[in-house]
């Protein structure tokens, strides 16, 4: 080792940290059209914009839309009657949402990202051809309950953990299909695949894979950098099912320390003491403007240096709802 190198920082000097950002990281399509869509929405009708649940997972973001005119709420029943617009969060709703609000005669527009309004065509096709579904996902998870909300209960059974698919127990004599939740990690899911497949070698599959291009192309780069760091941060919020998969993907990747961060002022700084080398990604709902704020608050105190690592490029793009496009009538 160089003699220079292990010479001591003097007490005023920064001592030096090397971020790897991942590429691609934070937001995607669907996340990007659901919050053009609520601003959008503003900009047409004027405050307020009811959003049924958090538009997409980050507090930043709904905090923001808040402080333009948007408000939040749980269920319908917490709009009153109204002719603003009401929409539909990126993560999906059952049928009975949209059935709600027409009862009602809302002004409901749907911001469900299209990849997940593919999964819930499948789960239509599957069903009409007569198979039970397997859903792999996480229960509670908003994306989940909508796609169980799209047909009639008890035909589809929810696979969240290996124990499950081990012991799940469709109905006899039925053809089986399955399908997964966007978010989810690449190898836990096929991990549960192929254990399902071994109990039910004609498991139908979907016609192309569910979990979207975003959470993939970034537990990609998380898996990438995470060997090569010794600590790697994840921006996003705690009930981000793809940012805790990214923390996830770190630590197995061999990342010694991976968290998850919402803000600046949420970091540990215990836990970032003699490293050398930083990971730093954002989960697909995460803006990067938090992303720049954590490299701020890293620059005051370690001497700073940035390299991306890119283990793809991205450029897909969705339309706004067809409510909110530039030919639909105001």
């Amino acid at each position: 080792m160089d003699a220079a190198a292990t010479l001591p920082i003097a007490p005023n000097e920064k001592p030096p940290l090397h971020i790897l950002l991942c590429a691609p990281r934070g937001f995607c399509a669907g996340v990007v059209r659901a919050i053009d869509a609520v601003e959008e929405a503003l900009r047409r009708h004027g405050a307020p914009v009811y959003v049924r649940h958090e538009i997409v997972h980050n507090k930043y973001v709904v905090d923001a839309l808040k402080r333009k005119g948007a408000v939040f709420v749980e269920e319908l029943s917490d709009v009153p009657d109204t002719s603003a617009p009401v929409i539909f969060s990126a993560h999906g709703v059952p049928k009975s949402v949209p059935a709600e609000a027409s009862g009602r005669r809302l002004f409901a527009i749907d911001a469900t990202c299209p990849l997940v309004t593919k999964v819930h065509r499948e789960a239509e096709v599957h069903h009409r051809k007569g198979r039970h579904i397997l859903l792999i996902g996480h229960r509670g998870h908003p994306e989940v309950v909508g796609t169980m909300g799209q047909l009639p209960e008890g035909v589809i059974t929810l696979v969240e953990t290996p124990d499950d698919a081990r012991a799940v127990m469709p109905p006899a004599g039925v053809p089986l299909a399955y399908v997964t939740q966007t978010t989810l990690s690449v190898d836990d899911t096929a991990g549960l695949v192929a254990i399902l497949r071994a109990r039910f070698p004609d498991l139908a599959e979907p016609h192309k894979e569910d979990i979207c291009y975003a959470t993939t192309n970034r537990q990609e780069a998380v898996k990438q950098v995470a060997p090569k760091v010794d600590a790697l941060i994840v921006v996003g919020a705690p009930n981000s099912s793809n940012s805790q998969r990214l923390r996830e993907a770190a630590e197995r990747a061999g990342c010694p320390r991976a968290v998850l961060v919402q803000r600046a002022c949420d970091i540990d700084w215990s836990a970032f003491g003699p490293i050398a080398r930083l990971g730093l990604t954002a989960g697909a709902s995460a803006p990067e403007v938090l992303v720049e704020e954590i490299i701020d608050a890293f620059a005051q105190r370690f001497s700073v240096t940035v390299d991306t690592v890119t283990a793809s490029e991205e450029d897909v793009f969705f339309p706004l709802p067809r409510a909110l496009r530039p030919d639909a009538a105001e």
